[in-house]
Formats: C-alpha cells, structure tokens, sequence
C-alpha cells in the first residue's frame, strides 16, 4: 500500500519514500557514513509489528495523520524530543507524536504513534517510549 501523507507545512512536514531505521542505517554505512554506538543501539533496540497486529485505534491515528487531522489532542503533532533515546538519533523536528486512544483512560494514556520526516518511518509505542516498534505497512 502507498500512503500520501498531507500535512499543514507548520506542524505536519511532508515525508519522503518509506525506508525502516535498519536501512538507514546501512544506507549510512554505505556511503561511508559513521554511526555511533548510541545509534547503533537504538536502531537495534526498535522492534517491527505489522500494521494488521496494531490496536484498531492506531489505525485511526495513521489514518489522521494521513488525512492531516483534525486530532484530538493538541499535543498531536508536535515535535517528539526522543529524550529516551530508544529511536535512531535525528535532528530537532525530526520526529512528531501523536496519540493512539486508550479506551476507557481518563488521559492521553500510554500509547503513542512516532512519526519520521523524511524516511516516512512510523512507530508504535504502547508503554510510553519506552520501546518502539517500527511499522510494518505491508503486512
């Protein structure tokens, strides 16, 4: 499947082609890019889940993020830091959160979907960063 994704050029950049965090990071390592070991182990500490196995509600959140909204929170969109460093380490905007509802949470919850700017990468989070799968858009 192909996804278009429309985003206001504010909060919502536009991304490129599809590309997982371990090619990446071989691309890196092909044309004779260095990677850190911090890289190196955060890319290697992110998971794969196929789309079918995610819960229903975060594929509503794909598909709001694929339509540019409206969400509904106003936190959706906004610049994920990754303090936490469980993602490949990318530059200030790289990435932006968005919430995957939790039914029955009085709050945002737990779950999260981390989108990448340019290589179109998106995560799933179900603890709140503490571990990240990279989607599986083909399955």
């Amino acid at each position: 499947m192909i996804y278009a994704r429309h985003h206001d050029a504010m909060r919502f950049p536009p991304r490129a082609t599809r590309i997982g965090a371990a090619a990446a990071l071989l691309s890196a390592l092909l044309v004779g890019g260095t990677v850190s070991a911090t890289t190196a182990d955060a890319a290697a500490s992110v998971g794969s889940v196929c789309y079918g196995d995610l819960p229903s509600q975060a594929h509503d959140t794909l598909k709001l993020i694929d339509q540019g909204g409206p969400f509904p929170y106003s936190q959706d969109g906004v610049v994920f830091q990754n303090r936490e460093g469980v993602l490949p380490s990318r530059t200030t905007g790289y990435y932006h959160e968005y919430t995957v509802i939790t039914p029955g949470s009085p709050t945002r919850g737990a779950r999260r979907i981390v989108t990448g700017e340019q290589s179109r990468e998106d995560y799933y989070t179900a603890d709140h960063y503490a571990s990240f799968d990279l989607v599986d858009h083909g399955c």
